[in-house]
């Protein structure tokens, strides 16, 4: 079976060892009647490999747990209670009465379900409720939302740009802006991380008809935040559209937790396109765009992933609501989450953990440098009631897997300083592994 050379992120010996055991396995069908195979699409042989080494070096899969009743700060899966990491419940409102009522109102009110595209019959006053509150949250003239957070960034930067236009997107994007920019045909630009200098210089190169800038606020796999006044001054030089995906920054950055825009001390109406989702802090499901009255409206007739999709079911948007309104009144739980936050990057760090470039606002990654190693880390951190889930390419660069940790407000310290202990013991013990590829493998196994 054929690998590349940085398998898993090891070397020597151990590589060796493991591509002997995956050779003997049996081969994988090659035909089924002149049928097509799900072995035959892209990126197939990779993801069977992952399973095979994994069962090979005796690692259990640590995706699609099924996690019982609501996970907050901690969580069931199979009967025993976690100390959980894995949820985006930044503000710890998850199953908040106040929300879990909203919702169930709106399910007497107006059912389960819109049932129609609304434009066509499944308008309902909860969905313009909740856009003036998301465009009065970001100092917005209008807001419009959709059924999911990952399509609102493909079909919007996918409809409004076209051939001929340019997108320069930060390497480090989201998958759904990525994507969007692929869709739409216009030709992609990615620049280095947080570089608005390398976005100017990628847009002065191209000199397109249109184009946009395509940042995060808070990106979600290092937790850092860009200059966004830089990235500004850049979208004006060269006239271009500026969308700043806010996913992971809404309830999260600024003092009262109105995203990057507070955080970075800019005029909303800097920014053109502002995206977010309904599914972290506001613990809902959804996407949206909030920006002026005139491209609302302008989304709203025009993007696919909204003139074509049904609306945000009544729950849905009720819940989402019910938290804004919470976010709104209850600001301390964004300094709670901050302070917690703070507390164990802190740790992480002083135990010797690479923690990236995180600024420690509730994203704060553990850097292993190979699968293999966050596939074992975050194994042991399991068996000993810590749920964290590893990072692995082609989300992230093998170099750059990792153990991604979501900090709530609903942490207690007693939590945090267990499981940063036990992140540094076990972190230890992996990198001494020679099976784990980290560092100290690599220097064993040479």
């Amino acid at each position: 079976m054929a690998a590349p050379d940085d398998l898993f992120g090891m070397a020597g010996e151990a590589k060796a060892r493991l591509l002997a055991r995956l050779g003997n396995l049996p081969p994988r069908p090659t035909t089924d009647m002149g049928r097509p195979l799900p072995e035959e699409l892209e990126g197939a042989t990779e993801i069977a490999m992952l399973a095979e080494a994994a069962a090979a070096l005796g690692i259990a899969d640590p995706f699609f747990r099924p996690q019982h009743g609501i996970a907050g700060a901690e969580t069931t899966i199979d009967g025993r209670r976690y100390l959980n990491f894995s949820s985006y419940d930044y503000l710890a409102l998850n199953g908040d009465p106040r929300i879990v009522e909203a919702a169930k109102n709106a399910i007497d009110r107006c059912g389960t379900t819109v049932s129609a595209s609304r434009a066509v019959s499944g308008e309902r006053a909860l969905h313009r409720e909740l856009e003036t509150a998301l465009a009065r949250w970001h100092g917005t003239e209008d807001a419009v939302a959709l059924v999911s957070g990952h399509a609102t960034n493909v079909s919007v930067i996918g409809s409004l740009f076209a051939a001929g236009d340019a997108i320069a997107h930060d390497t480090l994007a989201h998958n759904s802006i990525v994507e969007g920019a692929r869709l739409s045909g216009a030709r992609r630009l990615p620049f280095a991380h947080n570089d608005p200098e390398a976005a100017d210089r990628a847009l002065c190169a191209a000199r397109p008809r249109r184009a946009l800038i395509a940042i995060e606020g808070h990106y979600s796999m290092d937790g850092d935040v860009p200059d966004l006044a830089a990235f500004v001054a850049v979208a004006r030089r060269h006239r271009a559209w500026l969308l700043v995906d806010d996913a992971h920054a809404l309830g999260v950055l600024g003092g009262r937790g109105r995203g990057s825009a507070e955080l970075a001390a800019i005029a909303p109406g800097d920014v053109d396109l502002w995206m977010g989702t309904l599914s972290k802090s506001l613990v809902s499901c959804g996407g949206y765009i909030a920006g002026s009255n005139r491209l609302i409206a302008y989304l709203k007739r025009r993007v696919p992933g909204f003139v074509f999709s049904v609306g945000i079911a009544p729950a849905a948007a009720a819940a989402a609501l019910a938290a804004l309104r919470i976010l709104e009144a209850e600001p301390e739980r964004v300094a709670r989450l901050r302070r917690n936050a703070q507390l164990f990057l802190g740790l992480l760090r002083d135990g010797g953990i690479d923690t990236g470039r995180s600024i420690g606002a509730g994203i704060v990654p553990a850097v292993t440098g190979s699968s293999i190693g966050a596939a074992r880390l975050a194994a042991a951190l399991f068996g000993d009631g810590i749920n964290v889930s590893p990072i692995l390419p082609p989300a992230v660069p093998e170099r750059a897997a990792r153990l991604r940790f979501f900090v709530t407000a609903g942490h207690s310290e007693a939590q945090l300083r267990r499981a940063a202990g036990l992140v540094v013991e076990h972190h230890r013990a992996v990198a001494a592994d020679p099976r784990a590829g980290g560092a100290a493998a690599a220097s064993a196994a040479r």
